[in-house]
Formats: C-alpha cells, sequence, structure tokens
C-alpha cells in the first residue's frame, strides 16, 4: 500500500472508523453479497474499522479482516472483539494461503496502491480464492491524473480495462460504474468467478 496513504490510516484511524459508522449501510454492496456470494469462508480485504466483517459473520459468511493498518485494526478489535481480525497488505497479502476462501470482498482499496501494484493485487486477490470462488472487487473512480486528498491518502487513476484484463481468465458476473449507497462517491465495482479448474 501507498505509505502516505497507511500513515494517514493509522494516524487518525479513530476519526476514520467514527466517519464509516456514521455512514449509512451499504446496502448496495449488501445486495450484491447475498447475490452472488457463496456460503463458506469470506476474508475482506482492506476491512478498515470491520464494519463489513461484522455484517458478514451476522449474516452467514464467516468472515475474517484483513488490513495493512494496525491503527484500524486496533479499531476493529474493539468494535469487534469476537470476531477475527489480521495484518495483511496489498499487493502482497503475505500470510494468506492460496486457494483459502469461498468468497473475497475489497471494497474501495486498490486505488490507494501504486500503479504497478494494481494488476499484481488483483491477481492476489483471485489466487487466495478457492476454485469457483467470488471475488468483489470495488474502487474509487478517480479523474484523469492520481489525486492525494487533504490526508494525504492516493487516489490513483487508472483505467477500467487494467483490472478486466487482469481478470481476463475468470468469468465477469458483474462490471458497473455507481454512486455508493454508503459514501456517496462514484465507484467502479466487478464480481467475478474464479475458473474452477
Amino acid at each position: 500500500m501507498d505509505a502516505k496513504t497507511l500513515a494517514a490510516y493509522d494516524a487518525a484511524a479513530a476519526g476514520y472508523a467514527q466517519d464509516w459508522h456514521a455512514q449509512p449501510p451499504p446496502s448496495d454492496i449488501h445486495g450484491l453479497i447475498r447475490r452472488f456470494f457463496q456460503p463458506g469462508t469470506t476474508a475482506d480485504i482492506g476491512c478498515g474499522s470491520g464494519r463489513d466483517v461484522a455484517w458478514l459473520d451476522a449474516n452467514g459468511f464467516a468472515a475474517v479482516g484483513y488490513d495493512a493498518s494496525e491503527g484500524l485494526l486496533a479499531q476493529a478489535r474493539a468494535r469487534y472483539p469476537a470476531l477475527k481480525f489480521e495484518r495483511a497488505e496489498l499487493p502482497a497479502l503475505a500470510g494468506i494461503a492460496e486457494n483459502s476462501f469461498d468468497n473475497v470482498l475489497c471494497e474501495t482499496v486498490i486505488m490507494h496502491l501504486a500503479h504497478a501494484d494494481i494488476a499484481l493485487a488483483v491477481r492476489r486477490l483471485i489466487a487466495i480464492l478457492k476454485a469457483g470462488g467470488i471475488l468483489y472487487l470495488s474502487w474509487r473512480v478517480t479523474g484523469d491524473s492520481d489525486q492525494r486528498d487533504r490526508d494525504g491518502r492516493l487516489y490513483a487513476a487508472f483505467d477500467r480495462d487494467l483490472v478486466l484484463w487482469t481478470l481476463a481468465p475468470e468469468t465477469i458476473l458483474l462490471n458497473e460504474e455507481a454512486v455508493s449507497a454508503s459514501s456517496g462517491k462514484i465507484i467502479h465495482r466487478v464480481v467475478a468467478r474464479k475458473r474452477a479448474g
């Protein structure tokens, strides 16, 4: 992950957590999860303060949350002490074995990566899925050039075709641009099924 972005999340983890939990529930994501995810284990990559992990767990998807930020992980563990949270950082996701999960959720994370790491991250997200598993991947849509917000977080500008090309061996089930029901920001989201063989 971009170092300045990670430092921003660590420095103000409590504030970010408070903001995210004050947002409207991400009903659009919940609907897509119900539509596409399979029964079984789910990884939330970039889980932040754990809101989606808690929803997944409460709705029948045994979930583990992973994040690069120790500050955000501390927030998640404090809010949801009965749930499992571990540190892992894109693109490598060191410590997560291949073919481990039935579903992977990665909500608005990859735009915090350097351009050279985006395709690597997408390939790694697919690698940790079991054959036939489902990936939900989304990112904030940024204009023609990379931007940083007032806290220093990177929002990389990249073409959706980079992601789609990387996912080409898999089955694309959803490919759309939408306004997030939670943040109100424009996002692009893709749902893909890992090939069975």
